[in-house]
């Protein structure tokens, strides 16, 4: 199959990614929409960062793509798939499917959208818009992610991140060891995570004497995985109406990032 644009899966691609869509409902009408011209607009629309409405005309009608985007969201597709890439890619580079330590960081970002619900204005960054809560494997790859208001603290984020990833057996089942920064730092804290989730946060700071960018052990990892999100343009600022939109375009990303690394 010729492809047309830069994000266009390759056949290689296109095989290990067909298994993990869902399937035709029984009873219903037969697909007449291309499932792989679906996804290449999906993919095209995080790297190109384009409104729904501003899809190229060689790619099926956006109102399509947009209705299997959100299907796939409530159902849970896409963490799915997520989820077993994650182990599939972690699995082809010598680690456990299941990682032992992880890194949790999150992100101030501006949104862009007036009808944008769950926003609020961070104080420290100055930033008015919607915080990323991300939580990455040793290798950099995204365990979980929650996005909720700007104003809502790192501490109250990582509850939630912590509440959703428990429920995630095989992501956890090794979990012992979590490295954060400054921010999350504090006894009650790090005593409740001890007590009701058996892991150990590692708190790991940058020198008050430190000026510019310090490549800090450990954390460099999350770190880099923001430069990664960061060539998706969706993800350039919060475009989206609902944050769990907001999270599925994270998962969107990752999923292509893996798919050109298996295949």
């Amino acid at each position: 199959m010729a492809l047309s644009y830069p994000t266009d899966i390759s056949d290689e691609q296109w095989e290990l990614l067909l298994p993990l869509l869902p399937g035709a409902k029984p009873g219903g009408r037969p697909r007449k929409v291309d499932l792989r011209a679906v996804m290449n607009a999906l993919f095209y629309i995080v790297v190109a960062g384009c409104a729904w409405r501003m899809l190229p005309h060689d790619f099926p009608n956006w109102k399509t793509v947009y209705h299997d985007f959100r299907v796939w969201r409530i159902d849970g597709t896409w963490e799915t798939i997520h989820a077993k890439f994650v182990s599939w890619e972690r699995v082809a580079q010598g680690h456990q499917a299941a990682p032992s330590a992880a890194s949790l960081d999150s992100q101030s970002v501006k949104t862009a959208t007036p009808a944008a619900i769950a926003v609020g204005f961070d104080g420290g960054k100055r930033v008015k818009g919607r915080k990323r809560h991300l939580m990455v494997d040793t290798l950099g790859l995204v365990m979980l992610v929650v996005v909720t208001a700007a104003n809502v603290s790192d501490q109250q984020g990582a509850r939630l991140v912590f509440k959703r990833l428990a429920a995630v057996s095989q992501q956890i089942a090794r979990l012992v060891l979590i490295w954060v920064d400054g921010t999350y730092e504090g006894v009650d804290f790090m005593k409740w995570t001890m007590d009701t989730y058996r892991w150990i946060l590692e708190t790991i700071k940058r020198s008050d004497d430190a000026k510019g960018f310090v490549l800090l052990p450990k954390r460099w990892v999350v770190e880099r995985t923001w430069g990664w999100l960061n060539w998706s343009r969706r993800l350039s600022k919060d475009y989206e109406v609902l944050p769990e939109t907001s999270e599925t375009f994270i998962y969107v990303a990752m999923i292509r990032l893996m798919l050109r690394r298996l295949a």
